[in-house]
């Protein structure tokens, strides 16, 4: 049993206030738990709200939650799912202008681009090898949520997992 389970981190970098709730509900869906998020203002965007919430569920309820996030307008947010021994691990990034993107992780949390997207990359000019590994890396949407991760910065921090 025990290796059928993951953790991971839903970001919420901004959302109006009329949404929070519902944030939580469908959290709360996907997890099948409870879940009560402390919000609080995001600086980085006067209006919206940012929170942090840790999470324990099965293999691929990273994708879940995401994919259930996915949509909403004015929503800024990053989902990520520790690897497992049954599965990579992985962060969706999500912006209200660019959508959502994927990329899976390694075990120290670095982004991992597969072979076949990095042959991909490879054909055609210099400028455009540069265009489709910044796309495989997904720097448009790090250099959208940059300010906002910035802007969490000074939120105390809370352990949730025991070491040993």
């Amino acid at each position: 049993m025990a290796g059928k389970y993951a953790r991971g981190v839903l970001f919420v970098h901004s959302v109006p206030r009329a949404l929070c709730p519902h944030i939580e509900w469908i959290a709360a869906d996907v997890l099948g738990v409870p879940v009560n998020l402390a919000w609080s203002a995001q600086p980085a965007q006067e209006g919206t709200f940012r929170t942090e919430y840790s999470w324990v569920g099965q293999v691929g309820t990273g994708a879940k939650l995401a994919s259930a996030l996915r949509g909403w307008e004015h929503l800024r947010y990053e989902v990520t799912e520790e690897p497992s021994a049954q599965s990579d691990g992985g962060r969706w990034s999500h912006t209200p202008s660019l959508g959502i993107f994927y990329s899976q992780t390694d075990a120290a949390g670095n982004m991992v681009v597969p072979e076949n997207r990095i042959r991909a990359a490879l054909e055609g000019d210099p400028q455009k090898l540069r265009e489709n590994l910044e796309l495989a890396l997904g720097v448009a949407w790090d250099e959208e949520l940059e300010p906002f991760r910035y802007a969490g910065s000074g939120v105390s921090v809370r352990w949730l997992h025991r070491v040993g």
